[in-house]
Formats: C-alpha cells, sequence, structure tokens
C-alpha cells in the first residue's frame, strides 16, 4: 500500500514540472527564441554571432562593396637571362702550355685585361720570319730605287726593274700576313727587334665582366678548340617572362615590370618591356616576353628564377579594403551582415546611448536600447581575389548576395577566429 502512493505521488510531480516549463509567463518566448538562435548559430558553421559590446570592443566595422578604378597587374614567372653578347667563351688563337693563370671564378674583369699567358716555341719563330722579312723588304725596295734610275738613263734593262718590283711586292704581301697572324698573337709586330722576341702570348678578356667558370689550371695544354674561361657580364641582364596567349594582348612595349628572386621574395627589383616573342615556347601556349633590368643589379645572376608583376591598363572593378579578406584552408572569404534588423537596432543603441546635445551617455542605456542583448550575424562568403591597388583588392563573389548588402570591412580576423573557434568547440 505505501510503495502505491509513493509511486503515485512522483508521477504527479513530474507531470506538474513538465507543465511549468512549458507555461510560465513571460517565459516561454524569449528563451524559445534564444534557444532557436543558438540552435540555428550552431547548426550553420558558415555563421557567427557577435553581441553590441564584442563588436564595439573588439572595432568591428561595416561597408559595402564600392566600386573602384584600381590599376591591373598580371603575376607571372619568368628566368633572369644575359644576351649571348655579352657573354664569352675564350680561347686561343695559337696552341700552347699555360704558362700563367691569373684570374679565378669571381673575378671581375676587364675588356682587354690579361687572364693567362700562353707558351709555345713556334710563337718565336713566326715573330723571327717577320723580322727577315722586313730586312729583305727593305732592300728591295732600294734595288727598285736604283733599277728605275739605271732604266731612265738607258742603262739598265727593262726587265731587270719588272723583276725587282715583282720581288718588292711579293716580300709586301709576306709582311702584310706575319704582321697579321703577330697581332692575332696579340703582339704588336712595330715593337718587335732582333733582341726582342716574345715567347709568350697574353690571352685577353673580350668584355667587361665577372668570370664564371675557368676549365685549365697551369701547365694544360690549350689549342683553338679548348676553352680558357667562361666570363658574363651581369650588367646587361633582362627578364625573359612567360605570358600565356590570353594574355599576350595585354602587354606593350615600356610596361613596368616588378619582380623578386623566388628564393629570395624580400627585395624587389625593377624591369622595362622591350620586346615581345612572336613564337610559342615549345609545345606549351605560353610567349616569351623581353624586359631589360633596370637600376641595382646586386644580387642577380644569369639563370635565377624570379616571380613578377606586370602593371597593365586602369579598370573599374568592384573591390573591397584589403583586410576585409581573409584566408581560411585556402579558401578566401568575406563576412555578410545577414541579420540587418540587429544591425540597425545596434546603431540606434549607439545613438541612443548618448545623448545628441551632450555626447554624454544615459545611465539607462540598456533598458531603453531595443539592440541591448541582441547581437549582429555574420555569414562567410567565399571570394576570388584579383589585383590589389591602393589599399583596395578587386573581388569576384562565388556565391551571390543581396544588393546593397553590408559586409565586415575592419576585424574580419576577429570573426574569422571566433566563427573557427566555436567550429572545433561544436566539434569536441
Amino acid at each position: 500500500m505505501s510503495k502505491t502512493i509513493i509511486m503515485t505521488t512522483l508521477c504527479a510531480g513530474a507531470l506538474w514540472l513538465t507543465a511549468c516549463s512549458g507555461s510560465g509567463p513571460g517565459k516561454s518566448s524569449a528563451e524559445g527564441e534564444a534557444e532557436a538562435s543558438y540552435k540555428e548559430e550552431h547548426e550553420n558553421p558558415n555563421t557567427v554571432t557577435f553581441s553590441p559590446e564584442q563588436i564595439k570592443s573588439i572595432g568591428i566595422s561595416t561597408g559595402a562593396v564600392e566600386t573602384k578604378q584600381l590599376s591591373f597587374s598580371l603575376k607571372t614567372n619568368g628566368t633572369l637571362r644575359v644576351p649571348n653578347q655579352n657573354k664569352a667563351t675564350i680561347n686561343s688563337l695559337y696552341s700552347g702550355v699555360i704558362r700563367t693563370l691569373l684570374i679565378q671564378p669571381g673575378n671581375t674583369v676587364k675588356k682587354g685585361q690579361v687572364i693567362a699567358t700562353i707558351s709555345n716555341p713556334s710563337f718565336v719563330q713566326s715573330q723571327s720570319e717577320y723580322l727577315a722579312v722586313m730586312t729583305r723588304l727593305k732592300l728591295a725596295e732600294q734595288e727598285v730605287t736604283r733599277q728605275r734610275e739605271l732604266t731612265a738613263g738607258n742603262a739598265g734593262a727593262l726587265k731587270n726593274l719588272q723583276a725587282a718590283e715583282t720581288e718588292y711586292k711579293t716580300l709586301q704581301t709576306q709582311r702584310s700576313t706575319l704582321g697579321q697572324q703577330i697581332r692575332m698573337m696579340g703582339i704588336n709586330p712595330d715593337q718587335l727587334s732582333n733582341g726582342r722576341l716574345i715567347a709568350d702570348l697574353s690571352v685577353r678578356s673580350p668584355i667587361n665582366g665577372v668570370v664564371s667558370n675557368v676549365t685549365v689550371q697551369i701547365g694544360s695544354y690549350v689549342d683553338l678548340t679548348s676553352p680558357i674561361a667562361d666570363i658574363v657580364d651581369n650588367s646587361q641582364l633582362h627578364l625573359d617572362l612567360f605570358v600565356y596567349e590570353k594574355d599576350l594582348s595585354k602587354l606593350r612595349e615600356g610596361q613596368t615590370i616588378h619582380f623578386m628572386l623566388t628564393n629570395n621574395p624580400g627585395r624587389e627589383y625593377d624591369a622595362e618591356v622591350f620586346s615581345l616573342g612572336s613564337t610559342f615556347e615549345g609545345e606549351s601556349k605560353a610567349v616569351t616576353v623581353h624586359a631589360k633590368v633596370k637600376g641595382d643589379k646586386t644580387g642577380l645572376i644569369d639563370g635565377m628564377n624570379i616571380t613578377a608583376i606586370i602593371s597593365l591598363q586602369k579598370a573599374t572593378v568592384q573591390a573591397i579594403p584589403t583586410e576585409a579578406i581573409v584566408n581560411h584552408q585556402g579558401q578566401d572569404y568575406i563576412f555578410m551582415v545577414t541579420d540587418e534588423h540587429a544591425e540597425a537596432e545596434h546603431h540606434l543603441a549607439s545613438e541612443a546611448g548618448h545623448d545628441h546635445n551632450t555626447g554624454e551617455p544615459h545611465d539607462h542605456q540598456e533598458k531603453d536600447t531595443p539592440a541591448a542583448g541582441r547581437g549582429i550575424t555574420f555569414e562567410k562568403v567565399p571570394v576570388v581575389k584579383g589585383t590589389t591597388d591602393v589599399g583596395y583588392t578587386e573581388i569576384t563573389l562565388l556565391k551571390e548576395i543581396p544588393a546593397a548588402s553590408k559586409i565586415v570591412v575592419k576585424g574580419a580576423f576577429f570573426v574569422l577566429a571566433k566563427m573557427t573557434n566555436a567550429g572545433e568547440s561544436h566539434e569536441h
């Protein structure tokens, strides 16, 4: 009997609690809205709600997508190149043994500077033949003069004069040939004498530049096919940029390029387009665009990979402040206000909290303002970034938004942080 009474009492109490929870005056509607709002926020991972106090303390500001005139640019990759006319592979026109080597990789050399000397006994023989021809030529000239005088006085035969003139012209040809050979050795024939013959030939740099490679050592035997060193004139560096067919029409000579080294993006260099390619590179649809590097070229070397930005024409596009765009897991986003009524109430609350005449806050701000206790909901909207200029970035919306929508223009990072943390907490 006692057990039946206890069970009846417990059931009646449970029914009473259930009835109270759903029928309290003024409680069901308020708590129901709060519960629905909480449920909606946590069921939609792309939205997050901030209270007016949070918005004020963080400094979140909203604005609209604007129409801006931005300078368009094209991002591309390329390589630093030195034109072939500013590179030199140094060879000797005559074979011989390296006697001295005066350079090493990294040295800066001037045009005409001696970089090595080559020794060969045959060099002396050519000079001796030249001096012998010079002596015979002097005697032949005297003989021509004498035969002309004899012929003029009818004391000599004409054939003797002709033979003397022929010998003289033959020796002149030999002198010219040997003299040219000696000059190619780097020796001035006018400086030769019987007592001073040069056994070592000087190898000189044909251009200004930096030694990039040395392929011989002292004692190496070289000939016409043996390279001694490579020299590169980096002062004539230019860019070879690879631009696809669809972008080629946007380029023209004289456009400015800003570029950075791929492996060292901390410094920016400038260049200017001077030539557009007319053929595709290999099987790709890329065309080579050539640009001359301007200003200081310190640290730039032939063959380096670069990333370049080509400045194009100005265009009017949809843009927002760059700081309004955040990136999450590789995708760019902006935040749109989805509860416009709440935002309007937030502005009314801000105005109602201050006297328009005195600027002093009212003591009953939270009591009298309709936004008290309410927040603003922001929705994450995916976008694609375009060109960036003067603090604004062009955007392409990947999701349609209502006309005149408000977006977060300041504090977007904090909105993303709260949304991300809320998502992680919900998962856990």
